[in-house]
């Protein structure tokens, strides 16, 4: 199953008012449930984005906002659950897919991008934008790829403070003053 159908909130982008619109999504239990079983964390206390929706260009969107979620998170040290929060801002374009976007492969493939070219918008799909699937993919940019709960020590940083013995260690004793 994908983020996509775990958490899903479709919006008309065509019947926007001009001036946007406000939209807050909160994650069922049901939903945080699925969510922290897709992305293996032990749970999911809260998930809500606060979002603003407002027309651009020809039949797109943008939109702008936040993402928070309160989370529990599994330390990559002592592997102990510990409490985690996520807060990402949001910025996303949508726009509905132009002819020149079915290019084959081999054409996209030689276009030359720079760093600071925009990212394309995200397509906007049978006049829909999906405003669950993207609070759900904010919320995994947010995560700790690697986390380490405060305090979490491995044991080589406990016991290992002086150097460790290795094939370099003579290296070091040579240039010590008094040897020759």
């Amino acid at each position: 199953m994908t983020e996509e159908r775990l958490f899903f909130r479709l919006v008309r982008v065509d019947h926007l008012p001009r001036e946007g619109q406000a939209f807050t999504n909160d994650a069922t239990p049901t939903e945080r449930e699925g969510l922290a079983s897709f992305y293996r964390l032990p749970d999911i206390a809260a998930l809500t984005a606060t979002l603003r929706l407002e027309p651009w260009g020809r039949g797109g969107a943008r939109v702008t906002g936040a993402v928070h979620g309160e989370l529990t998170q599994l330390c990559i040290v002592s592997v102990e659950p510990f409490p985690a929060t996520v807060d990402e801002d949001v910025d996303v374009r949508f726009a509905p897919p132009k002819a020149d976007d079915r290019k084959s492969s081999a054409e996209r493939e030689a276009l030359t991008l720079s760093l600071a070219d925009e990212d394309d918008p995200d397509p906007v799909i049978d006049g829909k934008i999906d405003l669950g699937a993207l609070t759900a993919e904010f919320f995994a940019l947010g995560l700790d790829p690697y986390p380490r709960k405060p305090g979490a020590v491995l044991d080589e940083e406990r016991t290992n403070s002086e150097p460790i013995d290795s094939p370099f260690a003579a290296l070091t004793q040579r240039d010590k003053p008094g040897r020759e």
